[in-house]
């Protein structure tokens, strides 16, 4: 969750005092264990475990301070009784097995969902669906941004053209509301020296460099999450 830049709260929900049992307290125990062996702070909800047994539960916080629940680790005593689960020990006996459910992420729409919310749309370079759209400034340019598209595409990276028949203006202000990270910039000169021209999200400075220097700056912000 570090890349994401969540901060991450733990809570041991354990079973309701009522359907408490041996094994509960086992399960507790070895949940509570895990924690502290790598040093993890942690709250506890007293009842708050499902109906079949209790769990760990990872909270993390967005970039606002809102609470979500993401992953989960759940211990069940009850399916494998009610499946007749069997497994044949180092005794040569028939035992019940424990289930453990776990949800690392919670469901892939929901992380989605929250992380759009965390980031506000404005994704960093490395997780961005594009993350990075060559503008030319005229048809004359199209070509080249083509070439340099594919270019950084063959390296691995998500990157598009922008060919409508816009205005240069429109195009910047129209990939900005997009929050793409980058929108390079080509026309005549960069054309003619090889180069793009660098627009990054969240400033604006603009400077030009050459097609390699830009892609080690965005492998660099991949390799480092930043």
């Amino acid at each position: 969750m570090d890349a994401f830049g969540f901060s991450v709260e733990y809570t041991l929900s354990t079973r309701e005092a009522r359907l408490r049992g041996d094994t509960d307290a086992v399960a507790e125990k070895a949940i509570a264990d895990a924690l502290a062996r790598y040093d993890l702070p942690y709250d506890i909800d007293d009842g708050g475990g499902a109906f079949y047994g209790p769990k760990l539960d990872i909270h993390v916080r967005d970039a606002i301070g809102r609470k979500w629940q993401l992953g989960t680790v759940q211990v069940d005593f009850v399916m494998p009784v009610r499946f007749d689960l069997r497994y044949r020990g180092s005794d040569g006996q028939d035992h019940t097995p424990v289930m453990i459910h776990r949800a690392l992420a919670g469901s892939m729409e929901r992380f989605f969902g929250i992380l759009i919310e965390h980031f506000a749309g404005a994704f960093p370079a490395w997780l961005a669906p594009v993350q990075a759209v060559v503008t030319p400034i005229s048809e004359h340019q199209v070509e080249y941004a083509r070439a340099i598209a594919e270019r950084l595409q063959g390296m691995g990276f998500r990157v598009e053209v922008d060919e409508s028949n816009e205005k240069l203006g429109y195009k910047i202000r129209h990939w900005k509301t997009q929050k793409v990270p980058y929108i390079l910039v080509v026309g005549k000169q960069e054309a003619a020296d090889g180069t793009v021209n660098v627009n990054q999200r969240g400033t604006e400075e603009k400077r030009t460099v050459s097609v390699d220097a830009f892609a080690e700056e965005l492998r660099a912000c991949v390799a480092e999450r930043a």
